[in-house]
């Protein structure tokens, strides 16, 4: 073979082999932009995780937070000014009815009482002698040694003198009644929740001792715990459950283990315009005086379900310019968005009154940029993740 033709079979060999790695490169690159607009196609379908709805649970249960009052609270105000003698009572003392929980020393008052007493003998002195006269004067006018309009004017003196007598009755009785308040009692038995003075204070009447903000402050509390009064805001929504024979769990947070009864006692028949609530108010037995004034409770209020509607996951809805909506997937796993209304609202489930059925495949938290129409891929939720937000049927 000459060396020509060996040059020529080398170069075509060359070129062949040039060509297909050309071919080859292309082929790759073709290959790899049609994967990539596959894999572009696959990525704009999202993916969601559905869910159906579920019958509304038999039984509703509600967690508040509740304020415990007592039964009877009495904050003390002074009705005569002076200054604290003695007091008898301490915090947390039990008390009975009447017993005496501080006397007041009232230099100004026994003055003023001294002086009623002494104005009564006065106005009585006048009196009498009014009245003697008025009599002289009738004698004398039937004798016609007087004139008529003389015995008018001496009528008239009595009647003045009686009624300034009455006054100064009613001004002594005032006295006598401001005396008693020189001691200061319990309205009722109890304990004693507040003390707020001490020997030689001065109080004023209406008032003890000026606060930071220039106010009175009372003397004593007195708080009757024998029962206690539980109040808790219940949302509008939910009031239809206030009903006779209603029951409510109550934890405190100082017996984590003990769970006390409440019973419905009434409810304040309005509704808060700030917050949509109704003040409700429940009964406490607490005969072991556990539970003391102004505790915070957790309370939990279970009631029959009442209109056995649909529940679905809180997080399913979709708020839009038309209302409230869901989305759903057909049978060709295509989105739609439909309608709803709605009853009550939780942080789990909300309550649906139209516009879904059971067999409805709902999209749990659709994307915000998710368009009617619009192809989605139905994709099974890692394992731990549940989509149990629903109540479960009591037993």
């Amino acid at each position: 073979m000459s060396i020509g033709k060996s040059k020529k079979m080398l170069l075509v060999g060359g070129s062949v082999a040039i060509l297909g790695w050309c071919g080859y490169l292309v082929g790759g690159r073709i290959h790899h932009a049609a994967a990539l607009r596959l894999t572009a196609r696959e990525a704009a379908i999202p993916d969601v995780m559905v869910i159906s709805s579920r019958p509304e649970a038999r039984h509703v249960s509600l967690e508040l937070p509740g304020t415990v009052e007592a039964w009877y609270q009495a904050p003390i105000y002074p009705q005569a000014s002076g200054y604290v003698r003695m007091w008898y009572k301490d915090y947390g003392a039990r008390v009975a009815a009447g017993d005496v929980l501080a006397e007041i020393n009232t230099p100004g008052l026994d003055a003023q009482f001294a002086q009623a007493q002494a104005d009564l003998q006065s106005s009585q002195a006048k009196y009498d002698l009014a009245v003697v006269t008025a009599q002289r004067w009738r004698l004398m006018g039937k004798s016609q040694a007087v004139s008529g309009q003389s015995v008018s004017v001496q009528d008239a003196n009595e009647k003045s003198a009686a009624a300034d007598l009455e006054a100064a009755r009613h001004n002594l009785d005032r006295y006598a009644a401001l005396e008693r308040f020189k001691v200061i009692v319990a309205p009722f038995s109890g304990v004693v929740t507040e003390r707020d003075i001490n020997v030689g204070d001065y109080v004023h009447e209406g008032g003890g001792n000026l606060n930071a903000n220039g106010g009175a402050s009372e003397l004593f509390s007195v708080a009757d715990t024998h029962q206690m009064r539980l109040f808790v805001s219940i949302p509008e929504n939910m009031s239809y459950i206030l009903q006779p024979g209603l029951q409510a769990s109550v934890r405190v947070p100082q017996f984590p283990d003990r769970v006390f009864e409440g019973k419905f006692l009434t409810v304040s028949g309005g509704y808060d315009p700030d917050t949509r609530t109704s003040v409700s108010e429940f009964v406490i037995d607490n005969k072991d005086n556990a539970l003391w004034p102004g505790t915070f409770a957790a309370v939990t209020l279970s009631a029959p379900e009442q209109s056995g509607h649909l529940t679905i996951p809180t997080g399913a809805l979709v708020f839009q310019e038309h209302g409230m909506q869901v989305a759903v997937v057909d049978a060709h796993d295509t989105a739609h968005f439909r309608n709803i209304t709605v009853g009550r609202m939780g942080d789990g489930a909300t309550q649906v009154l139209s516009g879904v059925a059971p067999a409805d495949r709902i999209i749990d938290n659709p994307p915000a940029d998710l368009l009617e129409g619009e192809k989605v891929h139905v994709v099974t939720p890692a394992a731990g993740y549940s989509d149990d937000t629903s109540e479960k049927d009591d037993e």
